[in-house]
């Protein structure tokens, strides 16, 4: 009898110093404590499709088609209401930081789902992560800071030369492009790299649902010409700001059950499990990448009208017989060197070898890269054009543009956002390819590649 007493006294003195040895020798204990969901938890994208849950979804909707039309709230209050007890999950962007809250440790509902359990979670799960995504979109571009870095009232003036100005509707092609640019933004979003598999059309969906957003609110600005380009930021940040948000209706709509934009319901935007653990939007990132795109567009427009191109082909380091090009605006790239050009006339009479001009740097590339147009490099304008070049030679347009961005979500072989500036049709360059003078036999060759300036 005193022996045990005196175990029972010993094990009460001592519990409080072995409590937390204890809870870690026994992992059971956080699941008695939480309940099994604990076991699903460090879910991965690739256990959606592991749990064939595409299917699982399907069927579950199917089989509640008349709570999700009954409920007020839809598809999320449906299923919080099946998952969680929670009849007014709604995940609605109402200015609510806690429409699509929940906590699945000691959820009863959820913890006595049974064979649903893992299913029940990877569902509430994505769905709180799909729209804490919208409202990161939405949150980073309502910041100051893209309408800052694009709103420039020398646009014209920096990346233009001519002796001629034109009356041309720079403005208007580079609106063109702007859907595109605002679907690989949202598809971006945060995504480190490409998505294969099933979640790819769920990349796709994203991508396609922004261009149909940003649409009409181009048609606001398509009189707009070259004499208003110096406001061309402006105008960019400000179409970019309003087709942000309509991330609030597209998040609105999802997650009532209802289609978006011809997408879908939010069936297609948890398809292969893309939000199953989806980190947040990294908003810096987004920015910055949304920032470098629309600057590329723009200076791209502007080059395009005057006499700038690349020109290489030859070997890396040159001597070949061809010349040399300026080697701070140039691409080794597969063994062959890219430079870029602009051809400066001469506006004064001349005798000289030089007298219908020379090759120089182009209007406003010095200041690429730097305070006021970061993202963007030489080399970005160099690259993306020569991919322009590659796919479709001198015809690359916008809709040569929208469907290889769409084609490269889908298929999973290329996230966009990722590339900045250097991703294709960014920039349209043309590409002069004079590779093949290296083994002809051409009088003056030698000076076809040339240095910036003249004597």
């Amino acid at each position: 009898m005193w022996y045990t007493l005196f175990l029972l006294t010993s094990s009460a003195l001592l519990l409080p110093c072995l409590s937390v040895p204890l809870i870690a020798t026994f992992p059971h204990w956080h699941q008695k404590r939480c309940g099994p969901v604990s076991g699903f938890y460090g879910q991965q994208q690739s256990d959606w499709d592991a749990n064939n849950m595409d299917a699982w979804l399907n069927a579950w909707w199917n089989n509640h088609t008349s709570e999700i039309s009954s409920n007020s709230r839809g598809f999320a209050g449906a299923f919080g209401q099946w998952a969680l007890g929670n009849p007014d999950w709604s995940c609605r962007d109402d200015g609510s930081s806690s429409s699509c809250d929940f906590d699945p440790c000691d959820n009863r509902v959820l913890n006595d789902k049974g064979n649903d359990l893992r299913q029940a979670y990877y569902v509430a799960e994505s769905v709180n992560r799909l729209h804490s995504y919208f409202v990161g979109l939405s949150q980073a571009f309502q910041v100051a800071s893209i309408a800052a870095a694009l709103s420039k009232d020398s646009w014209a003036t920096t990346f233009y030369r001519d002796k001629d100005v034109k009356s041309v509707t720079v403005l208007r092609e580079v609106l063109n492009a702007i859907t595109t640019v605002i679907g690989i933004g949202t598809a971006f979003g945060g995504l480190a790299g490409p998505v294969a598999g099933a979640a790819s059309s769920a990349v796709g969906a994203l991508f396609t649902g922004a261009a149909a957003v940003a649409t009409p609110l181009i048609g606001q600005h398509q009189d707009d010409t070259f004499e208003k380009s110096a406001d061309l930021g402006g105008i960019l940040g400000t179409i970019v700001l309003e087709a942000m948000k309509g991330y609030v209706a597209a998040n609105n709509l999802l997650m009532h059950g209802d289609d978006f934009e011809g997408t879908g319901d939010i069936r297609s935007y948890l398809k292969g499990g893309l939000f199953l653990n989806f980190p947040g939007v990294d908003k810096v990132a987004l920015i910055d990448a949304m920032n470098a795109f629309l600057v590329g567009q723009a200076v791209n427009q502007l080059y395009r009208t005057q006499k700038i191109f690349i020109m290489g082909g030859g070997a890396c380091g040159d001597g070949q017989g061809i010349g040399s090009g300026p080697q701070e605006s140039s691409v080794c790239r597969d063994g062959k060197a890219w430079y870029l050009y602009y051809w400066q006339e001469n506006d004064v009479v001349s005798t000289t070898s030089h007298q219908w001009g020379w090759v120089a740097t182009p209007p406003g590339a010095e200041q690429l890269g730097g305070p006021n147009y970061p993202g963007v490099t030489i080399q970005d304008i160099i690259n993306s054009s020569l991919d322009s070049y590659n796919v479709a030679r001198y015809s690359y347009n916008t809709d040569t543009a929208k469907s290889r961005a769409q084609n490269a979500l889908t298929d999973g072989w290329e996230n966009p956002g990722s590339k900045g500036a250097s991703w294709e049709g960014v920039f349209t360059i043309p590409v002069c390819d004079v590779g093949w003078a290296t083994g002809a036999d051409l009088q003056g060759k030698e000076f076809i590649l040339q240095p910036y300036g003249h004597e």
